[in-house]
């Protein structure tokens, strides 16, 4: 719980700095800023409230393949909000960016989701196996 507490907490921050963020700018096209709030409460939230469930009804605290999925999610999953964030901020600002950083934004992007997804594969693995010896 305590992990969804500071996702939400980081979330209804990550909805503020877009309003007031991009208000302050007179900024009114769309940006990758729009949707981190509900990236942080879907993927931040409602995965770690699930997760708290499940830890009630089942032994998932105790896998291996949990506390594997814990580590590289919460690696992943702000490291893809940073370069969300990253990449919103240039959108407001209207800032032109070489190639190369353009591709190294979108790579490093790229590689947060891979992470996210393969720790939520582990995720699912982990509450399978939990409730099938369950």
């Amino acid at each position: 719980m305590n992990t969804a507490i500071a996702y939400f907490i980081l979330a209804m921050v990550a909805g503020v700095f877009y309003r007031e963020f991009t208000k302050f700018n007179d900024f009114t096209s769309a940006t990758v800023l729009r949707v981190l709030h509900t990236h942080l409460l879907a993927l931040g939230v409602a995965v770690f409230l699930f997760v708290a469930i499940l830890f009630k009804i089942s032994n998932l605290a105790e896998s291996k393949l949990y506390q594997r999925f814990y580590l590289l999610y919460n690696i992943g999953l702000p490291l893809m909000i940073i370069m969300m964030t990253v990449r919103g901020v240039l959108q407001v600002y209207g800032t032109e960016v070489s190639h190369s950083m353009n591709s190294m934004i979108a790579g490093i992007a790229g590689l947060t989701h891979i992470l996210v997804a393969t720790a939520l594969l582990m995720l699912l693995l982990a509450v399978k196996r939990a409730l099938v010896r369950e």
